[in-house]
């Protein structure tokens, strides 16, 4: 059952639509339902669900969707086009498709260029605003509300505006709930939006919508600059997925509008949810979220330098437009060559360790992290070789599990075309010397599995740990074959991951380090004493 929040203001959302056609983006039925239900969580108020009859996955998705989507905030809506020309909506087996998806809103692209009325339609002027009023009204008097998406509108109000308004005119007129103003090519800036919607809400008396592309980096802004004018409809996806370089972007808009616009434009409490929605939607479609993407990327509070971080300090506020917590997300400290004091305590916080006023301390952690990146080494992206490294300050000793003693790694090119990836391990661990060989898909996934033969049975809490990621960068600055080289390796404890690094003129080297650290951090985290 629906629970509509006031019909003043709508958030519209096409991901399974528009966004659908960016490129790298295949949904099956199954995403499309997913996708739904995430969106519908966030508790947008529409949610467009594709054009049924146009392709049999569409309308395989509203067949399923009517027994399957227990929606509990947004509508369902199929989009669709007018009929075609020369025709009667009652026949054109395009809208028959559209009454057959059960859909209780539909929304109808229509023609508001007179290029393209002519030129693609290959029909008279008249003859479209015909299309769009009989269509309009037909659906009107099957009993679905009708929203009409004006394709192309800003650049036929440049050509002609008084036929873009008319064609805004004959929408409304004909039964039209929303009109909306879509600026397809993506190629309108925010005053230029604001200047058209104010202009023709003033001539048509319609209620206004805005559907914009991000050809111009501008789709948010000019998403808000309709709001501005008057536009009280928003079309957005999720993460701004979207053909080309995508779409006006759902998040950034709604955060805006709740949090600096003061709307209300969804359910209590679904604000929080929204950076947990984003990374949902972006694991369905495969797409790794975006690390910047505004209020919901994960560097979006992430602090550098050390100066904010003597700010941030004193109170968050001074370097953040809003407290990370409103959107679900968090304020992170990112430890660098820019540390100062204040970064390394607010890190030090972060991760549950305390370093009270001992300035000391922090001094030969500030020194010590300025001093490892000078070498290549990154904490930003390591937050587990980070908490090692202040461990071991705090301890006054390395924090370790096991003592290596030695290892190597083979790889073997036969003749027969066959690889051999061979690893040897030799290690102390609770006083026990321990020699272990293990093979390997690689030089790295051998050393992996050798360590593991020798220390799973001293500390079985190593079955559970996974590597899921390794990434190896050239330095910059070194060139050749004996460049230094630097590894991030991603581990799983099936709980929860982290990073570590490791840097060496080895990449084999670079990756034991990483790789050493991760087994130190994900015994530490299983709540292991160390223990030579």
């Amino acid at each position: 059952m629906t629970a509509a929040l006031d019909d003043s203001f709508h958030v519209f959302d096409t991901t399974l639509r528009d966004g659908a056609q960016r490129e790298g983006i295949n949904l099956t039925v199954a995403d499309k339902l997913t996708i739904a239900r995430h969106l519908d969580d966030f508790g947008v108020g529409f949610i467009e669900g594709g054009w049924p009859g146009a392709n049999p996955r569409d309308t395989e998705f509203f067949a399923r969707a009517a027994t399957e989507l227990e929606l509990r905030h947004a509508t369902l809506v199929a989009f669709g086009a007018t009929r075609r020309p020369g025709g009667k909506a009652a026949e054109d087996m395009q809208v028959k498709a559209l009454l057959d998806s059960e859909a209780p809103v539909i929304t109808l692209v229509a023609k508001s260029h007179d290029r393209h009325v002519e030129l693609a339609l290959r029909t008279t002027l008249e003859e479209n605003l015909e299309m769009v009023r009989d269509t309009v009204s037909y659906l009107r008097e099957q009993g679905r509300r009708v929203f009409v998406d004006c394709e192309h509108f800003f650049d036929g109000y440049k050509a002609n505006p008084e036929y873009a308004k008319q064609v805004v005119r004959t929408a409304h007129e004909a039964g039209a709930d929303v009109v909306v103003l879509c600026d397809t090519n993506g190629g309108m800036l925010p005053a230029q939006v604001q200047a058209v919607v104010g202009l023709v809400l003033a001539d048509t008396n319609a209620r206004l919508g805005i559907h914009a592309q991000d050809d111009t980096g501008c789709a948010v802004a000019n998403t808000l600059a309709a709001v501005d004018a008057g536009a009280t409809h928003v079309q957005c996806t999720a993460n701004g997925y979207g053909e080309r370089v995508g779409n006006s972007n759902l998040f950034p808009v709604v955060a805006a509008l709740e949090l600096k616009y003061g709307k209300k434009v969804l359910p209590d409490g679904a604000l929080a949810e929204m950076t947990r929605i984003s990374h949902a939607i972006a694991e369905v479609v495969n797409l790794a979220p975006s690390t910047h993407q505004p209020y919901v990327g994960v560097s979006a509070f992430a602090h550098k330098a050390g100066l904010h971080a003597s700010a941030i300090k004193v109170d968050p506020d001074l370097y953040q437009h809003i407290d990370p917590e409103l959107v679900g997300n968090t304020m992170r400290m990112l430890v660098s060559d820019m540390a100062g004091r204040a970064s390394i305590e607010l890190k030090g916080k972060e991760l549950g360790i305390d370093l009270g006023d001992d300035r000391e301390l922090v001094g030969r952690v500030v020194a010590r992290v300025k001093e490892r990146e000078l070498q290549g080494y990154t904490y930003e992206a390591a937050d587990a070789s980070f908490e090692l490294l202040l461990r071991d300050e705090i301890d006054g000793r390395p924090r370790r599990y096991f003592r290596v003693e030695s290892w190597r790694a083979i790889v073997e090119d036969r003749p027969d075309g066959i690889h051999a990836n061979e690893a040897t391990v030799k290690v102390w661990a609770k006083g026990e010397r321990i020699v272990a060989t293990a093979e390997g898909n690689g030089p790295v996934n051998a050393l992996d599995r050798a360590l593991r033969v020798a220390l799973e049975r001293i500390y079985p809490q190593l079955a559970e740990l996974q590597l899921v990621d390794y990434k190896v960068r050239i330095l910059e600055g070194r060139q050749g074959s004996d460049s230094t080289t630097r590894v991030l390796i991603t581990t799983s404890d099936r709980q929860g991951e982290w990073n570590t690094v490791g840097v060496a003129e080895n990449v084999i080297a670079a990756s034991w380090q990483a790789l050493d650290d991760a087994y130190a951090y994900g015994l530490l985290r299983a709540g292991v004493d160390p223990q030579e």
